[in-house]
């Protein structure tokens, strides 16, 4: 039986408000250092370009390591203790960034905070905690709030750093995440329940035939190629600001500015390829545009105030990625497979940013800062000519159907119903969480036929 009616309860409404801003505060500390590091790096000891971009990304190779086993490990001891496990390891490397006085220290508390890998964790929670006809638009509040906990991270963090140094980041990020564990404890409702979710945990049962799909290596392939550049050109980019005279404590604005104008340029590309159809076409142009600005930005032209177009155009396209990238693997992930997709994905997104913070620093150090966005530019290159091979994505979407009645012959005879039904793609059942995973074609699904075999219930 289908639920219609989308309209949040108060414990959904509550879920969903404090595992965002969970997520959110978490991603700002971890972001908040990005445009500073390599500035502030000359009162740390022993500072050298390599050690500045392990520092910057290798909170991304614990990150990758250990999501996965929280998540597991979520399944077995509940979901809000190995969160506030988790947050408050991401605490103790705050404060261990926070405390130290050479690069080596602050390496170590970045990849403390990776550690505390509660991703995972915080989308079975919210999982457990909302149904299946309102779970897709809680899942993509927890996207939209990486996305604004970023801009806001670019502009805060120069700001801060200004006024309470390097550390005060840290120290700020510690108590947010204090702050955190109390909306953990007083605001987040208690699961109801503990299941494995098919379309947001990890499902070891699919993961060899996800494993095996090319088009979805493709796309992690660009997350992974998307989140190297980031972590990479951030060794140079805060030396190429002070060169074109835009004063550390001004960073934040110039941030503030690029950010709000790649927002906007963003939209329109994102409904025509929605909307058209294009999105392969608009993911291109994003890493076209990326590849192009890093090119010109190893340009003496561009060492100066042109340094704000590049970045405005690169931002652009990342923004661009960043919301078109998920939605092409919904699109392509099989029926009840996205959330083992989903982890692969991120998986890949920790290891580039690790592999670009410690690329970054290693050309810096070696070749000059130019060789950082010379190298950069040159992978996306060959990420383009990746993507060009890439099948347009189906206009599939995910529904998920509450069962009633589990018996195998009723569910055998739905099958076979369903098979015949226009613009069905693909399905899978699972019995024991009592659901039906669905891809449809929407423009050609024969929706009369559908809710024959599956009626809504009245909202």
């Amino acid at each position: 039986m289908r639920n219609v009616s989308t309209l949040l309860l108060a414990s959904e409404r509550r879920a969903i408000s404090g595992l965002a801003g969970l997520y959110a505060s978490r991603m700002l500390g971890l972001f908040m250092v990005l445009p500073v590091l390599a500035l502030y790096a000359d009162a740390l000891h022993g500072a050298t370009p390599l050690l500045i971009g392990v520092a910057l990304g290798v909170y991304g190779l614990t990150q990758a390591a250990l999501q996965i086993p929280f998540g597991l490990l979520s399944d077995r001891f509940g979901r809000k203790r190995i969160i506030a496990l988790g947050l408050v390891v991401f605490a103790l490397g705050s404060v261990v960034a926070a405390l130290a006085d050479s690069i080596g220290g602050i390496i170590v508390g970045r990849a403390l905070q990776g550690a505390g890998a509660v991703a995972a964790a915080i989308m079975a929670l919210l999982a457990d905690q909302t149904r299946e006809q309102v779970r897709t638009a809680a899942m993509a509040t927890i996207g939209l709030s990486i996305g604004v906990s970023f801009a806001i991270a670019m502009v805060l963090g120069p700001w801060l750093a200004g006024w309470a140094g390097l550390s005060g980041i840290f120290w700020a990020t510690a108590l947010l995440t204090v702050i955190g564990l109390l909306v953990l404890w007083r605001w987040v409702p208690p699961a109801p329940r503990r299941v494995r979710h098919k379309d947001v945990g990890m499902d070891r049962a699919q993961f060899k035939s996800v494993a095996a799909r090319v088009d979805l290596w493709r796309l992690n392939g660009s997350i992974f190629s998307l989140h190297l550049v980031l972590m990479a050109i951030f060794v140079a980019i805060p030396f190429r600001l002070v060169d074109a005279g835009v004063a550390m404590e001004y960073h934040g604005l110039v941030y503030l500015s690029i950010m709000a104008l790649s927002f906007v340029a963003m939209v329109p590309l994102i409904i025509v390829g929605e909307k058209r159809q294009r999105m392969k076409t608009v993911c291109l142009l994003a890493i076209g545009a990326i590849a192009v600005s890093l090119a010109a930005l190893a340009l003496p032209a561009f060492h100066g105030k042109a340094l704000l177009v590049g970045l405005f155009v690169f931002f652009t396209g990342f923004n661009l990625l960043e919301a078109t990238l998920p939605s092409m693997l919904s699109k392509l992930a099989p029926a009840g497979a996205k959330g083992t997709a989903m982890g692969m994905y991120s998986t890949s997104q920790f290891l580039g940013a690790f592999l670009g913070g410690t690329l970054g620093g290693a050309l810096s150090s070696a070749f000059g800062l130019d060789a950082v966005f010379i190298g950069c530019a040159l992978l996306g290159v060959v990420w383009w000519l990746c993507m060009w091979h890439l099948p347009p994505p189906p206009p599939l979407s995910s529904e998920v159907v509450a069962l009633e009645d589990t018996h195998p012959d009723t569910l055998d005879m739905l099958m076979q119903r369903l098979a015949d039904v226009v613009g069905v793609e693909d399905v899978m059942v699972v019995p024991e969480e009592r659901l039906m995973y669905l891809k449809v074609n929407r423009q050609a699904l024969d929706r009369a036929a559908l809710d024959e075999l599956i009626p809504p219930s009245k909202p």
